[in-house]
């Protein structure tokens, strides 16, 4: 007996398939939702990141599609003679069902991946440039998902897409060619965010440029520098990352100083150390955990050359601190008797015997 072209054991066939079906219907949500991945959480639970949780979060939804398709497509399977009579591409459909589940679990993979790192860990660094940097990043991997998708679509079925694949890289040289400038300071300042030379609050120098002030800002393209006369420098990551940059912050900020002052030829040298070194220990400012130094560095034309060196608790305080050295190093030396030489030149004159007799002539009283 057949009904519909099928006899009676195929009909069987189509019961049982279909009770197959509504089987990983009512179960594959409890089998996924309520049994594996509670068991997937337990073991990850002993973690302190949430990443993991992140990353279950968005593969459960998915992996309850891929386990339905699955039982649909053996269910199928079993029926032979129902595909051989509708001639149906199976294989094909079933292809570009895996392929669109495998496309909407990376995306949102990658999506989630991204908002989780810029929510929680980008805020526990002091630059905004990994904040403004990643979401733009996020959007690039996901085209390039969405670019590879289609490629692997298109090539199942055989379709060219050498041509599609040189157009594009023929597109890509040319937005980079027309913005050279822009991708340079953007890998720059992405670079920066990497190997962190300086930070927000960071006092630099950019020897190149003469640039010494506070970091206020990292961008995307460029930095922000503070100059201490209160003005604003804009400059480009690209500029910075071709630059010897000088972080006066870092390691810590404590920050040695040095001046040099000429005492006169003659001077006791020991009264001398001990006078420059008592006249900076007690100023303020100084730091008292490291030794003052009074060196002798240099014979002078017209002065011994002593070379004074402290350290400060911060190099904020740089410029008013030579002010306070140089005046208690003045008045302590003055007090102290030890001159502070001028510049001066002996000029010695050799004369002749007939141009010493002259002279001679000349200097007789009239």
């Amino acid at each position: 007996m057949e009904f519909w072209g099928l006899d009676t054991a195929q009909w069987n066939q189509v019961g049982i398939s279909i009770l197959i079906v509504l089987a990983a219907l009512l179960l594959g949500r409890w089998l996924v939702r309520r049994l594996l991945f509670p068991l997937l959480r337990r073991l990850t639970g002993s973690t302190r990141s949430m990443l993991d949780d992140v990353i279950l979060d968005n593969v459960e939804g998915p992996a309850h599609w891929l386990l339905l398709v699955a039982v649909f497509e053996y269910a199928l399977g079993r029926l032979n003679f129902i595909t051989r009579l509708g001639s149906l591409p199976l294989n094909d459909v079933f292809f570009v069902i895996y392929l669109s589940i495998a496309f909407f679990l990376t995306w949102r993979l990658v999506s989630s991946l991204f908002n989780w790192y810029i929510e929680t860990q980008s805020t526990l660094t002091d630059t905004k440039l990994d904040q403004q940097l990643l979401p733009f990043i996020s959007r690039v991997a996901l085209i390039v998902i969405a670019l590879i998708a289609i490629i692997i679509l298109l090539g199942h079925f055989n379709v060219e897409v050498s041509g599609l694949v040189a157009t594009l890289g023929i597109g890509s040289l040319a937005v980079a060619l027309a913005a050279q400038e822009a991708l340079s300071d953007t890998i720059s300042g992405f670079l920066i965010m990497l190997d962190r030379p300086f930070r927000i609050g960071d006092r630099i120098e950019i020897q190149e440029l003469g640039t010494w002030g506070d970091v206020v800002d990292i961008g995307l393209r460029s930095s922000r520098v503070r100059t201490l006369d209160n003005r604003m420098v804009i400059v480009p990551n690209s500029v910075i990352g071709k630059s010897l940059v000088v972080n006066h912050s870092y390691p810590d900020s404590t920050y040695r100083l040095q001046t040099d002052i000429g005492v006169a030829y003659g001077s006791d040298l020991e009264k001398t150390r001990a006078t420059l070194i008592k006249a900076v220990e007690k100023l303020e400012g100084v730091d008292p955990d490291h030794p003052i130094e009074a060196l002798l560095v240099n014979l002078g034309d017209s002065a011994l050359i002593f070379r004074v060196r402290w350290w400060l608790d911060s190099y904020v305080d740089t410029r008013r601190m030579f002010d306070r050295v140089h005046t208690s190093i003045v008045n302590a030396l003055n007090a102290a008797e030890i001159e502070i030489p001028f510049p001066q030149v002996d000029v010695h004159a050799r004369l002749t015997a007939d141009q010493q007799a002259v002279l001679d002539q000349l200097n007789k009283p009239q």
